[in-house]
């Protein structure tokens, strides 16, 4: 069932999506406004989308599942998407990929990192390449990546805990 802020969302993005003429042309827009705001898509969001398109569950749950960037489960506070292109092969990025999988599963168990495979980040010129939280890294290895991850996520826990406004200037 989705929350009350999971169903507003669903309902605005289809809202601000939906086209009169071509119901089934705002899917793709709707879908990526649903992730953007909510960082994943319910499947609860299945029924809603497809009776406001006129198109089936399964069109809609089709095309989600197609597309990897779609997301259906809550993702971890720290998104890690690290390049399986050819380009960043070539530059080791299988040993990237393998120390990032054993750092993802030594986290505590607390499920702080989402890891997910890409193929292009778009910086083959200077392989191999990741991602944090949508900002793109070149050259990494898997010291860098240790270092990344950890200002990461100490940027993270430093603005979670600062609980008090910022302060306006007053001159």
């Amino acid at each position: 069932m989705l929350s009350d802020h999971q169903q507003e969302t669903v309902q605005n993005a289809i809202l601000e999506h939906k086209t009169e003429q071509f119901h089934q042309s705002g899917l793709l827009p709707i879908l990526h406004a649903i992730q953007d705001r909510l960082g994943f898509i319910p499947a609860d969001a299945t029924p809603i989308i497809a009776r406001a398109l006129n198109l089936s569950r399964a069109e809609v749950h089709g095309v989600i599942t197609f597309y990897h960037h779609f997301r259906q489960e809550q993702p971890a506070q720290t998104i890690v998407q690290v390049c399986r292109a050819e380009a960043c092969q070539s530059m080791d990025a299988e040993a990237l990929w393998k120390h990032a999988c054993q750092r993802a599963s030594n986290d505590d168990g607390n499920s702080a990192i989402t890891l997910e495979p890409v193929y292009c980040l778009g910086l083959c010129s200077t392989a191999p390449a990741i991602s944090v939280n949508e900002r793109p890294y070149a050259r990494v290895n898997a010291a860098r990546f240790d270092q990344l991850l950890k200002r990461h996520q100490d940027t993270q826990t430093s603005s979670a805990s600062s609980a008090e406004p910022a302060k306006e200037n007053t001159k």
